[in-house]
């Protein structure tokens, strides 16, 4: 039987709800976790104030209901059980988290995942922005585990991301992979604009119909179709997320970069009949294209 919380707040400030994890609760009683520390805004409250607390945590299951989009850090620094959010949610959605399961049947706010350390996060709608990301002058964001988004995601998703696998379903704003140390990062819609600036190692895919601008810093270095590319691309559907069929038997054109670094990492486009024209021709000296 899982513990069930249902948010009855009426309120625009911040609730922040953080260390209240399967793990933490999972040997407490109903009127223990009613007087977990919460705060709202700069207030030190219990949960009773904010949430009905019913059920028993005892299998680490945590079931939350309502309009959560004004509460923050639901499941932050988890290592174990699963979340299931029934609606939306705010701020910090599994940061730091080192293992365990969280499923967000809505949208989420900004920060999911940051520096997430293990564990899986399935968002079954849009995400904000900085997903995965590394919190600001932090030296590594994203450290392991999956992040899957079925709707769309912001700007500067995996910021300084060290491993771990991050795949969008819908389309990503600008600056994917920022300063990115290693991992993988899956973008099947649209995207934004200077696209893995600063990274050193590492993989983006930006699978999208519209190829987004690249910096000049990337170099083309083939066009292939890798078993590895195959096989990730299993590996994301069978996870859970969606998306369209035939990547599984496409070509990719492959870039190095970025230049201004280390120059290890690569992006990856679904291959383009048009734009392997140009590229051909960029690679042709220009006493032989005249």
């Amino acid at each position: 039987m899982a513990l069930k919380l249902t948010y009855h707040g009426e309120t625009t400030v911040p609730v922040e709800i953080e260390g209240l994890t399967p793990d933490w609760a999972c040997d407490k009683s109903v009127a223990e976790i009613e007087r977990f520390e919460t705060f709202h805004g700069n207030r030190k409250i219990p949960l009773a104030e904010m949430f009905r607390v019913t059920g028993d945590a005892s299998d680490k299951r945590l079931e939350f209901e309502g309009n959560l989009s004004g509460v923050h850090w639901i499941g932050a620094h988890m290592a174990s059980g699963q979340i299931h959010i029934q609606g939306s949610a705010g701020r910090h959605v599994g940061s730091e988290m080192t293992g365990g399961e969280i499923r967000v049947h809505g949208d989420c706010r900004g920060w999911t995942g940051a520096e997430m350390h293990g564990g899986f996060i399935h968002v079954h709608g849009n995400a904000g922005h900085l997903l995965g990301a590394a919190y600001r002058g932090s030296v590594r964001g994203m450290t392991g585990g999956t992040i899957l988004v079925d709707g769309n995601a912001g700007n500067e998703i995996g910021l300084t991301m060290r491993r771990g696998l991050i795949a969008v379903g819908g389309n990503a704003g600008d600056v994917v992979g920022f300063n990115m140390i290693a991992g993988t990062i899956l973008v099947f819609g649209d995207s934004g604009i200077r696209h893995g600036a600063g990274m050193r190692r590492g993989t983006i895919g930006l699978l999208g119909p519209n190829r987004p601008p690249l910096l000049p810093t990337f170099k083309f270095d083939a066009t292939d179709r890798p078993p590895i590319m195959s096989l990730l691309l299993r590996e994301v559907r069978t996870k859970g997320l969606m998306f369209d069929e035939s990547l599984l038997t496409a070509d990719f054109d492959f870039y190095r970069g970025d230049l201004v670094s280390v120059g290890r990492g690569e992006i990856i486009f679904r291959h383009d009949e048009s734009t392997a024209t140009v590229i051909q021709r960029q690679h042709v000296p220009e006493s032989v294209q005249a």
